[in-house]
């Protein structure tokens, strides 16, 4: 078991090593309700470029100093939004997500913003029930804002059942 890990920006080139990442992530649906997200294709390099490009990417990088997880956000509807966050299973479990989100909401609260949202399943446990323990509440379609409501759609419109998702919201503070 690897305990030192570091929370950081990736290099540009390390951007090819986080779909790897993320496929690993996606198994962990297979034993649920949800196994189809499996086969879904990872995150595309022309997305994480975009990402990138903007200062969105975080690494929580092993021992070695090689990506393990990752997170992504951008700014919609006036908060910080963590559209994507995944850590490879092998290194599950020790609290990378939850650093790697204290290192997003930190960027955030540094560039003015007091809150993170996010869209999750809520119907797997270490999906909204850990979002919730670290702060995040659900929110109801009324306080979606405008963007966060058409990239909701947008996983409905890709097959993401509606039923099974919710929107979380935090505040920075909470989060580091």
């Amino acid at each position: 078991m690897q305990l030192n890990y570091t929370i950081r920006r990736p290099t540009q080139a390390e951007l090819s090593l986080l779909p790897a990442i993320e496929v690993a992530a996606a198994q962990l649906f297979v034993p649920t309700q949800h196994a189809f997200i499996a086969a879904w294709p990872p995150a595309s390099l022309d997305d994480l470029q975009a990402y990138f490009a903007w200062d969105g990417v975080w690494v929580a990088a092993d021992a070695h100093n090689t990506p393990v997880g990752f997170a992504l956000a951008n700014i919609i509807d006036h908060e910080v939004y963590l559209s994507e966050l995944d850590v490879h299973p092998e290194h599950g479990q020790r609290g990378l997500g939850r650093r790697l989100i204290a290192a997003v909401a930190a960027w955030g609260k540094a560039q003015g913003y007091r809150s993170m949202s996010l869209l999750t399943f809520n119907d797997i446990a270490w999906n909204a029930k850990l979002y919730a323990r670290l702060g995040f509440r659900a929110l109801t379609e009324a306080e979606y804002g405008h963007e966060l409501t058409t990239i909701a759609q947008g996983h409905i419109a890709a097959g993401l059942p509606a039923s099974a998702r919710v929107a979380m919201r935090a505040e920075l503070e909470q989060l580091l």
